[in-house]
């Protein structure tokens, strides 16, 4: 196996086998030799443990997970990568690189196929440009896997596991601490990837919630509750959800009061409980 924490030698075998970074695909490569052992422990990666990666780059982080798991089997985009990846993970024969999007691919599917018997974790270096469609994705189809270890962008860890309360909290905030407890483990430099992007990141795991942590009497209305909550950031919940929802202000107003929100408060301020019992009660005045 090359040596893949020598920078050099990751550029010869790239350019041995004619492969140029996307920009198109957000290729920033995780190279740097002490994050992808922390990155295989905090994944869960053991003996019994299947693990998912999503992207394999070079094939690092997929090395170090290969060295921990039972199983590694990775949804890698980029077809020009395979002989790369067939060249730098040649001493593990528990990998398997499955050409193909992952917002396409059938997951349940490839977790019943590949990974029978086996407790299942999500690793990934995730591009930049679609990392909440993959996380949600995750989390919105119900996989059975334990919990999604991903390394973001810095701005994107502080979104995603923002609380509720929090500046930083949105709409796909409270849809990811529906789904998860979400963390964030620690940061990454930009100079642990090549090419080197313009920003830090981070490293966050969400492990997987058995039960939902709140009551609804609609789900997929609740969440609809949440984007129109949020969809004016500015704005106050009144308005907002009057807007987004078209239910005059004068009916909405006894509504949030009921629910003990201040007609005056913005999303933000606003907790899952809170969320949950107001979109049950504007539920219940739709029908």
């Amino acid at each position: 196996m090359p040596n893949l924490s020598n920078i050099g030698v990751i550029r010869e075998v790239l350019a041995r086998h004619g492969f140029t970074f996307s920009k198109a695909l957000g290729q920033n490569f995780l190279i740097n030799p002490s994050v992808c052992p922390r990155m295989a422990e905090a994944a869960h990666a053991a003996p019994g443990y299947g693990i998912l990666e999503i992207g394999a780059g070079i094939g690092v982080l997929t090395a170090e997970l290969a060295a921990r798991a039972e199983r590694v089997v990775c949804v890698e985009i980029d077809g020009r990568l395979l002989p790369v990846l067939e060249e730098t993970l040649s001493d593990f024969d528990n990998v398997e690189i499955v050409n193909g999007d992952v917002l396409k691919v059938d997951l349940h599917a490839l977790i019943r196929e590949r990974f029978a018997g086996l407790q299942v974790a999500v690793a990934a270096n995730l591009p930049y440009y679609i990392t909440s469609p993959i996380v949600m994705k995750l989390l919105e189809e119900r996989l059975p896997i334990e919990s999604i270890t991903v390394m973001v962008q810095k701005e994107a860890a502080t979104r995603l596991c923002a609380a509720p309360g929090e500046r930083a909290c949105g709409a796909v905030s409270l849809a990811v601490q529906y789904y998860s407890s979400p963390e964030i483990l620690f940061p990454v430099s930009r100079g642990s990837f090549l090419p080197a992007p313009n920003v830090d990141s981070c490293v966050i795991r969400l492990t997987l919630r058995r039960e939902a942590p709140i009551a609804l009497e609609n789900e997929a209305f609740f969440f609809s509750v949440v984007r129109a909550a949020f969809s004016q950031r500015r704005k106050t919940i009144l308005n907002t959800l009057s807007s987004g929802l078209k239910i005059p202000k004068g009916e909405l107003g006894p509504l949030l009061e009921e629910c003990r929100v201040s007609p005056s408060a913005r999303a933000e301020a606003l907790t899952l409980e809170q969320f949950g019992a107001l979109a049950n009660a504007l539920y219940a005045y739709r029908h």
